[in-house]
């Protein structure tokens, strides 16, 4: 039997590569930024997005991983012979606008699992690319940003909480009595422009929840993140108070609440007209 890959050291070694393959972009950005076709998840492939894709595959293929691919840009790729036993799902560059607005808020997120699913999703990594700052969880072991332990708030009301609120509604659907009833019962509400980094935010405590109902956001923009939220204390569900546990594949769509405790969380759903 083949040894567990030491996926720590492997997702480490995907974010050197990653900060490195894009690079020459960010020093382009002053230049015309040309589609590359369109990504398996629906949006324009920039040329960061194909340089942070293929930076990831090179340490998996330096690695012999065996594994189906489930990207953002590429689709569902196959490497090796045993891809049936791993899933790694990708979203090369998360908040990919924003990188090519040169506004200081994108991310790289790669989860690991042993079966298409989200909820069997045992690492991940999502690495803030401007910041230096690299979120990391394993099942049942906790989650970390840069080696240190994180813990979501302990902030147990709206009237004092920051909460994520993605409302970009653009080619999506959104409720917009849930979203006003949300901000009017909010204190501080925020959107920066990349979920799957917005997560890790509730993670690690400096916001209180991050909301998205737009039935748009796919799993690969939070394969990694719900596992880094949910090892540092979150609370995750849809928007009826259920678990999540959809299918890993571009295309794939979902709602989801995630707070950083079950206080915060039961005001949100109270909010959206949810019977819990």
């Amino acid at each position: 039997m083949n040894p567990q890959p030491d996926w720590q050291h492997i997702l480490e070694e995907c974010r050197i590569n990653i900060q490195k393959a894009i690079q020459p972009c960010l020093e382009s950005l002053n230049e015309p930024q040309p589609n590359l076709g369109i990504g398996a998840g629906g949006d324009p492939t920039k040329p960061a997005d194909l340089a942070a894709e293929t930076a990831i595959v090179e340490i998996l293929k330096s690695h012999d991983i065996s594994c189906t691919l489930i990207s953002e840009e590429a689709g569902i790729k196959k490497y090796g012979a045993a891809t049936k036993n791993c899933y790694i799902t990708v979203d090369p560059i998360d908040g990919t606008t924003n990188l090519t607005r040169k506004l200081p808020f994108f991310c790289t997120s790669i989860a690991v699992s042993n079966t298409p699913y989200l909820g069997n999703v045992y690492a991940g990594m999502i690495a803030d690319l401007v910041h230096n700052q690299t979120y990391t969880a394993f099942a049942n072991k906790g989650a970390f940003c840069n080696g240190e332990p994180i813990h979501t708030s302990k902030i147990q009301s709206l009237d004092k909480a920051c909460i994520g609120l993605d409302l970009n509604a653009y080619r999506a659907i959104l409720n917009m009595d849930f979203v006003a009833k949300i901000i009017k019962n909010t204190r501080h509400t925020r959107h920066f422009g990349a979920n799957a980094l917005e997560v890790c935010y509730v993670a690690c405590g400096l916001t209180d929840a991050f909301i998205d109902l737009r039935t748009k956001i796919r799993t690969t923009d939070i394969a990694a993140g719900f596992l880094i939220a949910k090892e540092a204390g979150a609370i995750i569900t849809d928007e009826a108070n259920q678990s999540i546990n959809v299918f890993l594949d571009p295309k794939q769509t979902l709602n989801f609440v995630a707070s950083a405790n079950m206080y915060i969380h039961k005001q949100i759903l109270s909010l959206i007209s949810v019977d819990l």
